[in-house]
């Protein structure tokens, strides 16, 4: 019975703050940050695979070997990305399915 009445007695106001802490962190970067740091570093991943596919239309190509490397990197890491996006999704949904 205890315990029920702890939770009679929270506020909006205390799960607010609760949120700003957990929010703010230890320092860390918070998750939107850090999607967004992995998006760009896909695209940039993306971009050196894109050249490495001119520079062997062209012929301009040093290496084959490297430019093999760099477009099986771009293909893994944007499989990647699509299935933390899938998960971010399916989360997002639950969420939303979740009653209070």
């Amino acid at each position: 019975m205890t315990n029920i009445s702890k939770l009679s007695g929270a506020s909006t106001a205390d799960f607010l703050k609760e949120k700003g802490a957990v929010e703010k962190g230890n320092g860390g970067e918070s998750f939107a940050n850090q999607f967004k740091s992995a998006l760009n570093e896909v695209n940039d991943i993306q971009k050196d695979s894109e050249k490495a596919i001119a520079d062997l239309a062209t012929g301009q190509v040093k290496d084959l070997h490297q430019a093999a490397l760099a477009i099986g990197k771009a293909e893994t890491s944007m499989k990647l990305m699509l299935e933390i996006r899938n998960k971010a999704l399916s989360a997002y949904k639950e969420i939303g399915r979740t009653q209070l």
